[in-house]
Order: C-alpha cells, then structure tokens, then sequence
C-alpha cells in the first residue's frame, strides 16, 4: 500500500524536518498539505519545498488527507481536534507528534476512530537517522502497521513502544540532541582553533562520537570501567555539576509531561 498524500496540521520544524527526511529518500507523495495561523511559516515552508500547498488558517485541508501528521502545541490540541473532526475520515491514518496528550483524548476530541499512531519525533528524522518512538491505537490492524511502520522508518528507526513510556522517550530521544549538539559545536571550533580544518574537525568528532557511544553502551565494562579506560578527564571537576543540571532540568520536565 502506497501513500498517496500528507497533511501537516501545523508548519514548524517537525514539519519541515519530516518532509526534509522524506524528500531526501525520494519518497515524498504526489499531494503534500500543510496548514498553520503563520503565513510567513508557511511561506518560508514553500519557499524551500515549492511542490506543497499551503494553507493558512485552514486545517480542513490538510485534515482530509489519507496521512494526517498533528504537529500543534498541546494547550490548542483539544480545539483544533474540534475543529477537523468532521474532515478525518475513520480510514486516515492520524499520527500525532504531540506529547502528553494520549490516544484516548484523542479519540475522545474527534469522536471517531480514525487510525490513530503517536509518535516522538527526533530532529535528526532530516538525514534519515532519527529514532522516533510510536504507539498504535487498537483500530491499526497489523497490515496497517506494516504499511506505516514502512513508511516511517524512511526517517530512521520507529520501535514500537507502550504509550505511557513516550513521555521518557521526549525527553531522552526527542530533546536529546539539544544536550549535546552545542557541545560537538564548540568541540569543533576549538578543533580548529588548534589547526585542524574543518573537515579533519568534523570527521574526527563524528568518528569519536560514534564510538564513545559504542564503548558506554556495547564493550561489556561496566560505566566505571569504562570512564577509567583514558587516564585524563579534562573536564572531571564539571562532572558534578553537569549530572546535577541533568536531573535539575529533566526529571521536572518528565514529570510535567506525564501531569496530563
């Protein structure tokens, strides 16, 4: 089964970085339409991806697509279900990429049964390397699934996952990248600074990356072990203090997502 067309309720950057990953692949549909209340956002989304269509302030449009991604913030999730209930058709496939409101609300706001999927998405979905979690309601029969995990997975890796744990995969997977990306960035800068250019920066930082987490995660040392394999922590005595930012700001976080 192929899917012939998209529609994105919302225009921001899930949206551009989902039609980004699938362009990439050459598996963009013949009909992709997005919907905002920002025309200069969906200007800008037009601009980079002319073969759209736009429509602002207009949600039916895209609604009555044959794949419907929900990419709203979750304070106007309830009125905007509303509002496209009488466009979803029981067959849509509906994915929702908003956190903490579950299935059943959504079920609840449209009043129908379309097939609903709830997915977290990871920015880097853009170079088809992302990890995004999903869930399925119980009207996604296992042929849909396949049809929708193929699909999906154009943008990376999409386990299926019980819906009570994609709150923890938001904030791990989904805000994740922004814990390190500013770092890998400076490390780079001060790469360069040192006389490497910017090639030999960037693939020596990927290539260390790549194996640092292969080393935590797939040597079989424990954590302690595996710390005491380079004798020099340069940055040891920020330790303390970057672990303490880490449950300061991301158990609150979790905790607020899961409130609903």
């Amino acid at each position: 089964m192929e899917i012939s067309s998209l529609g994105f309720i919302g225009g921001g950057r899930i949206t551009r970085i989902i039609i980004n990953g699938l362009k990439r692949r050459g598996k963009v549909p013949g009909e992709i339409v997005v919907s905002d209340t920002n025309i200069e956002t969906l200007q800008k989304l037009q601009n980079e991806f002319p073969e759209i269509t736009i429509a602002p302030n207009d949600n039916s449009l895209p609604a009555e697509k044959e794949m419907v991604f929900f990419a709203v913030h979750p304070q106007v999730t309830a009125d905007v279900l509303t509002e496209i209930k009488t466009f979803i058709k029981p067959t849509t496939f509906f994915i929702s990429l908003v956190p903490r409101v579950k299935i059943e609300k959504i079920v609840e706001g449209t009043k129908c049964f379309p097939k609903i999927v709830r997915m977290i998405p990871n920015a880097c979905s853009i170079v088809n390397e992302g990890y995004n979690p999903v869930t399925f309601s119980d009207t996604v029969t296992e042929e849909e699934k396949k049809t929708l995990l193929d699909f999906l997975s154009v943008l990376g890796e999409c386990p299926v996952v019980s819906e009570e744990k994609l709150e923890a995969y938001a904030v791990i997977t989904g805000m994740g990248p922004t814990y390190f990306w500013f770092q890998f960035n400076e490390l780079k800068e001060i790469a360069k600074s040192f006389g490497l250019n910017e090639q030999e920066a960037e693939k020596g930082i990927a290539k260390m990356v790549n194996g640092t987490i292969k080393t935590l995660l797939g040597s079989g040392l424990s954590p302690e072990e595996v710390m005491d394999l380079i004798p020099v922590r340069p940055l040891q005595d920020f330790e303390t203090q970057i672990k303490e930012a880490y449950h300061s700001r991301l158990e609150p976080l979790h905790k607020k997502l899961k409130a609903i």
